[in-house]
């Protein structure tokens, strides 16, 4: 496959280890040639890395199977999820399931990345809707400020919210990076 084919949610191999592509960015200096920037998640150590690529340069794609599949519940250090179509249990560790449990409740629908009939990784949305159990009161009359308050969600995680926001509401919280993004 070409480099300048390449898109987000697309497997590669390289030296040997399995990348799912993140972002591609088609770059064209004034006095220079065009490349390709790719920034890759390794699918083992869940790592970042930036690559580039010349334009037309080859790359080994990989096919991986998407699956959409439920979250059950944890279960020690493995995560318990069941295949929508065949009604089976899998238990998937951590190294596979990343920070899924800091943004996602039980009985959600994930999609789950197989490679050769082995669990490789899942794909997160892009933003959850989690309830706040925890963060101090606000100050009265503070809107206009750009203070954060520490706040924690049900599923654990914390973050940093306005001061308006209360215990109990619901937020909206990227997975990417964990932040506040507005009210639910």
């Amino acid at each position: 496959m070409n480099s300048t084919d390449l898109s987000p949610g697309m497997a590669l191999k390289m030296d040997g280890k399995l990348f799912l592509v993140t972002e591609v960015e088609h770059r064209t200096p004034g006095n220079l040639r065009a490349f390709v920037q790719v920034k890759l998640r390794d699918l083992k150590s869940g790592s970042l890395i930036d690559k580039r690529l010349r334009s037309g340069e080859d790359v080994e794609q990989v096919d991986l199977d998407r699956r959409q599949m439920e979250y059950l519940y944890q279960q020690g250090a493995a995560y318990v999820f069941m295949d929508l179509e065949s009604y089976d249990q899998q238990e998937l560790p951590k190294e596979v399931v990343g920070d899924l449990g800091l943004y996602v409740l039980p009985n959600t629908q994930i999609i789950v990345l197989w490679c050769d009939g082995k669990a490789i990784s899942v794909e997160l949305p892009l933003t959850v809707v989690l309830t706040i159990t925890d963060t101090p009161p606000g100050i009265k009359g503070a809107t206009a400020t750009n203070q954060l308050k520490e706040a924690t969600c049900e599923t654990g995680l914390k973050t940093r919210v306005p001061p308006f926001i209360t215990t109990g509401e619901k937020i909206i919280v990227s997975t990417t990076d964990g932040a506040y993004r507005s009210r639910a």
